[in-house]
């Protein structure tokens, strides 16, 4: 579900058919989970040379690439297969909770740098046995995306939210744009903070969890085993630029572990981790709540 904000109410009904258009062919084009998808016939065709790609799905897999250079490939999005191989096949709300054993062993992903883009040709030619999987990136670049069509089409200060992830648009109102970052909004108070322009992103492994033979699994990837990241973050809010690049720094904090708040205060990426303890740990810049 997706959520939309206008500087202008009247522009409202307008600004909710071009997200959901957006979204709509988004999905069409670039969802893991749908067979007829351009990324699904794209990873059909792993080992067979090079395959030309649709402008939209190209955009989708520069900002994967984006996100894969900018945390040196802590993000990536060669990890599609160890995604499969962990239970995550289906979308998250037609997963079982629960279901037999899996047998995972560590194994280092193949890496971004393996893809071969060709920016003259639009083609994309991707290494035998690897599936892309553009989901760590992909909403933050949905929200991106119909933020700025909306922002220049009706001309009005917008903020889209896609799964958790907001992109703010257009001309800023006065007070800017008031948000809670909050674990679960029934049981924390979480904190109130103001953004003005960019992107917030969370990623963590709180929300999509489930279990195979009882071990708990999630859907994040460390591609340096291949396997669900060991972390003791929860949850990490990110603002930056644009929602992209705010995500693709939560997600790959997520994967640093306790290095994450250095990394994040040497690139003065303003963030908020919550620990499993519920213990919150501030850097890059963001507000301390008193």
């Amino acid at each position: 579900m997706n959520k939309v904000v206008v500087s202008e109410p009247s522009a409202l009904p307008e600004a909710m058919a071009i997200v959901q258009a957006e979204i709509h062919e988004i999905d069409r084009v670039c969802s893991r989970f749908r067979e007829d998808s351009e990324l699904s016939r794209l990873n059909e065709r792993s080992g067979d040379g090079d395959v030309e790609l649709s402008p939209l799905l190209e955009e989708a897999i520069l900002a994967a690439l984006r996100s894969a250079e900018m945390t040196d490939g802590l993000v990536d999005p060669t990890v599609g297969r160890f995604v499969q191989e962990v239970g995550y096949t289906v979308t998250f709300k037609d997963m079982p909770t629960d279901g037999p054993p899996l047998e995972l062993r560590v194994q280092k992903v193949v890496g971004w740098r393996a893809l071969a883009y060709d920016p003259e040709a639009h083609t994309m030619r991707i290494p035998a046995g690897v599936l892309l999987d553009l989901g760590a990136s992909g909403k933050a670049w949905a929200a991106d995306r119909s933020a700025e069509i909306v922002a220049t089409r009706l001309g009005v200060a917008v903020a889209v939210e896609s799964g958790g992830d907001i992109a703010i648009r257009g001309p800023l109102p006065k007070e800017g744009w008031p948000m809670r970052v909050s674990a679960d909004p029934d049981t924390d108070p979480g904190q109130d903070i103001v953004m003005f322009d960019g992107g917030l992103a969370t990623s963590g492994t709180m929300m999509r969890r489930w279990k195979r033979g009882g071990v708990e699994m999630h859907h994040i990837i460390d591609p340096s085993t291949g396997l669900p990241a060991q972390t003791p973050w929860s949850m990490v809010t990110v603002a930056a630029a644009t929602c992209v690049d705010a995500n693709a720094a939560a997600t790959a904090a997520v994967i640093m572990g306790d290095r994450a708040p250095a990394w994040l205060d040497l690139h003065k990426l303003p963030a908020r981790l919550l620990d499993r303890d519920g213990q919150v740990t501030y850097a890059g810049g963001w507000p301390v709540q008193g």
